[in-house]
């Protein structure tokens, strides 16, 4: 039984671990369904489009410092996409 419990609490840890590059995906998708049609990928946030790199804070391109910034600006514990709304490119 308790190398069952081990073996449960391990791979949830494993799981817990993948979480962040998906979560990042989970960004992207919920950007296109309110619309914002300029973010296209990773890349659209991040310098490195791959996940993984992104979430151990490799440098943001314009909208990720938009959003980083958003983020300070409202205290908040996680970023949000529909601050996006309020997003002027650079021309």
């Amino acid at each position: 039984m308790r190398r069952t419990q081990l073996a449960l609490l391990a791979a949830a840890a494993i799981l817990a671990a993948g979480s962040p590059a998906h979560a990042k995906l989970l960004f992207v998708k919920k950007a296109k369904e309110l619309g914002f049609t300029f973010v296209k990928d990773c890349a659209s946030c991040h310098v490195d489009k791959m996940p993984k790199a992104a979430s151990k804070g490799e440098p943001f391109g314009e909208i990720g410092k938009f959003l980083k910034a958003q983020k300070a600006k409202n205290k908040a514990a996680e970023v949000d996409v529909a601050w996006l709304k309020d997003y002027k490119p650079a021309k």
